[in-house]
């Protein structure tokens, strides 16, 4: 059997094969309070009945200022709760395991009134100046990080992620160029860390399952994080209880990477080996080919694919022929399997 048809264990849940559906924001709540739509469930059900082993969910906001937009998902309060179950449950009838990712999206809100960062610099001239958190407020940000950890289980979904990647709120905490305090939020990257950490404890006080952190491995800006910078913050979340790092880059700064084909499988690789913690690889991964050699030589332990996803649902099929595997699909569709 291939390696990307293996099946996987996180923790005590196990995966029919090592595909994941990326969280990618979809932007289309309809009334602006955070509920999913019927959109969202033929758009995360499709990809379960595709045979992705893992679907999750896009950015759900922890606070309704943490939204990206107006029409990000929400998952501060229990309203939101129903319209997730459905999707859950859409996912599991197609035997695949459902996953959130939880986020804050800090400074890079774009939304009226008061957004809020470790420090109170602009992402942009675009931007509004976000509003520097105080010792409170980021009391407050745990507390909701967990509360929405609660509401996932009540949801159904097997998985957390925690999005501390892409320049928003967690992100900004980490970055010595987004965060700038001067208490024990701010320093040393022990002191950076602390944020992430705290939420990671708090979350697992309501939460067994599979705990994933999205990171960006490099800030691509001078002065900002390298690769290396997150071996000692990856074992921190792993003793902190942490599953596996989902590895991306960028998104701090106003500034585009290069991209090319697999170019953050390095990062996942580094982490990997010298973090001593499961991760998963993306970035312009596109065909079963590649998927298989990141796994085969132990790059990576899942493949986690984006916009491949959107552009053809039953990638997972195209990759099964490729390697020449055969995998089910749905009962309805056998006439055409």
């Amino acid at each position: 059997m291939s390696k990307l048809f293996s099946s996987y264990k996180l923790q005590d849940i196990t995966l029919k094969n090592r595909l994941v559906m990326s969280p990618m924001c979809m932007y289309s709540v309809d009334k602006e309070d955070g509920i999913a739509t019927d959109f969202h469930l033929t758009h995360y059900m499709s990809r379960a009945a595709g045979g992705v082993g893992l679907v999750i969910l896009e950015a759900t906001a922890v606070q309704e200022n943490g939204r990206i937009s107006e029409k990000d998902l929400g998952l501060w309060n229990d309203e939101q709760i129903p319209a997730l179950k459905r999707i859950t449950d859409g996912i599991h009838y197609h035997g695949s395991k459902a996953g959130i990712q939880l986020a804050h999206a800090g400074r890079k809100a774009e939304l009226p009134g008061k957004i809020v960062a470790p420090s109170a610099i602009a992402f942009s001239e675009k931007y509004s100046e976000p509003n520097a958190l105080t010792l409170e407020e980021i009391k407050e940000v745990v507390e909701d990080f967990k509360r929405a950890a609660y509401r996932a289980a009540e949801a159904g979904f097997d998985v957390i992620e925690l999005h501390a990647a892409h320049g928003y709120l967690l992100h900004q905490f980490l970055s010595p160029i987004t965060n700038r305090r001067e208490d024990a939020y701010g320093g040393p990257a022990g002191n950076r860390y602390r944020l992430v950490g705290e939420i990671i404890k708090a979350v697992r006080e309501v939460w067994d399952g599979p705990v994933i952190v999205r990171v960006s491995a490099s800030d691509y800006a001078h002065g900002g994080l390298k690769p290396e910078d997150y071996i000692p913050f990856a074992k921190w979340m792993k003793a902190d209880g942490v599953d596996l790092v989902d590895v991306s880059s960028g998104g701090l700064v106003p500034v585009a990477p290069k991209s090319y084909p697999g170019y953050q499988v390095p990062f996942a690789e580094l982490i990997r080996s010298d973090a001593g913690i499961a991760t998963g690889a993306l970035g312009l991964i596109t065909n079963a080919t590649q998927a298989e050699e990141i796994l085969c030589n132990g790059r990576a332990d899942l493949i986690i694919i984006g916009r491949e996803l959107l552009r053809n649902p039953y990638f997972a099929r195209t990759a099964a022929i490729t390697l020449g595997e055969t995998i089910e699909g749905p009962g309805q569709y056998g006439r055409g399997w």
